[in-house]
């Protein structure tokens, strides 16, 4: 079983990505529009093949990768049933199962947080992915998208507190940094919902908490409703690139072959690996990764910058190094001059004099 909690700090929101790790068939929980690329890579990097994506409710606090996932992964969507979203290619409500290769996410209705709710069980586990049904030493709000805080209530202690005391629990927020719980730790000591709370307690607390909305909800509300889907297709990038999970745009050796006319090739390797036995890519340009930093203002942008290394490692901090200084056009070459001559690309060698990078 491969479990991973990643996280978006922006909005503190928690996705869990869950496979199968025979099968390597996935599922994803509560994916972020702006982490698509993370998540993306990691999927990629792992060699998981992405069943579906599944949300524990419409959120209000960001806006979901659903329709992304769809688009580069043909997988498909699921939300609560009754939830008013259109576009799902599954509405799931209380007893359904999802499958992905050995392990199965049973699907508990716990409405309350908004008027469609719903909590994945991993009985595999075990653990439930509650969204903001129950959180850590907490509960969503209940004041808006149809919530009701008896009704939150009662989901809580009828349907989630009756799992055993084991039971973890991975909600879908923390605005505190803590990860994970469990059944027998909320029951004991959550404030609002555990220990000798009664609903009337709950309902009175929760009725007076006094929160702003959320300053997404005017975006993320109709965006979810539509599984994400923009409003209008976003513009092409400039190169066909990726993100990988490490957080660098990188580009692969046959695009670049194709485009080298159109980007400025910046090899970051020391001066003897530039004439040494790989030898180097045709009208690349010669910067020391040690240097960088001091001649980024020298830097032509006028094209996209393409770093170079013997594999690839050098020149990702590169490649990040010229995003942090503002150069909004920067990737790294994916597996460097490794993989480059691997595939028999054109290259040079023998020592030349080092261009100038500023040109």
């Amino acid at each position: 079983m491969i479990l991973r909690q990643l996280v978006d700090l922006r909005s503190s929101t928690y996705t869990y990505l869950l496979a199968d790790e025979r099968t390597r068939e996935a599922v994803l929980v509560d994916p972020v529009f702006e982490m698509y690329q993370r998540d993306a890579a990691l999927l990629r990097e792992l060699s998981l093949r992405l069943l579906a994506t599944l949300e524990t409710h419409v959120h209000a606090d960001h806006v979901t990768a659903a329709w992304l996932f769809r688009e580069g992964f043909q997988s498909r969507i699921g939300a609560p049933a009754d939830s008013g979203v259109e576009g799902a290619d599954r509405l799931v409500k209380e007893g359904d199962a999802v499958s992905f290769g050995s392990h199965a996410l049973r699907v508990l209705a716990t409405p309350g947080h908004t008027s469609a709710c719903v909590t994945y069980l991993l009985e595999s586990a075990p653990a439930a992915f509650t969204g903001d049904s129950l959180m850590i030493r907490s509960a969503g709000r209940t004041d808006f998208q149809g919530g009701d805080a008896g009704r939150l209530y009662r989901s809580v202690h009828e349907k989630l507190f009756s799992l055993p005391d084991e039971w973890l629990v991975y909600p879908g927020h923390d605005y505190a940094g803590r990860l994970v719980t469990s059944i027998g730790e909320e029951r004991a000591h959550n404030p609002r919902l555990g220990g000798r709370r009664s609903e009337a307690d709950f309902v009175g607390f929760m009725e007076n908490l006094g929160l702003p909305h959320p300053k997404q909800i005017d975006v993320a509300l109709p965006a979810n409703l539509r599984c994400g889907r923009p409003g209008s297709q976003p513009a092409p990038g400039w190169a066909a690139a990726r993100r990988s999970f490490a957080g660098v745009l990188e580009v692969e050796a046959d695009w670049l072959a194709e485009h080298r006319a159109e980007v400025k090739i910046l090899d970051v390797r020391e001066p003897a690996e530039w004439s040494g036995e790989l030898g180097r890519i045709p009208g690349a340009e010669l910067l020391p990764l040690g240097e960088l930093r001091a001649r980024l203002a020298g830097l032509s942008r006028e094209k996209p910058i393409v770093a170079v290394c013997r594999s690839g490692g050098r020149s990702a901090q590169a490649a990040l190094i010229l995003e942090q200084g503002g150069v909004e056009r920067a990737a790294n070459l994916a597996g460097g001059m490794i993989e480059w001559r691997s595939l028999g690309l054109p290259v040079e060698a023998g020592p030349v004099g080092a261009p100038a990078a500023g040109g």
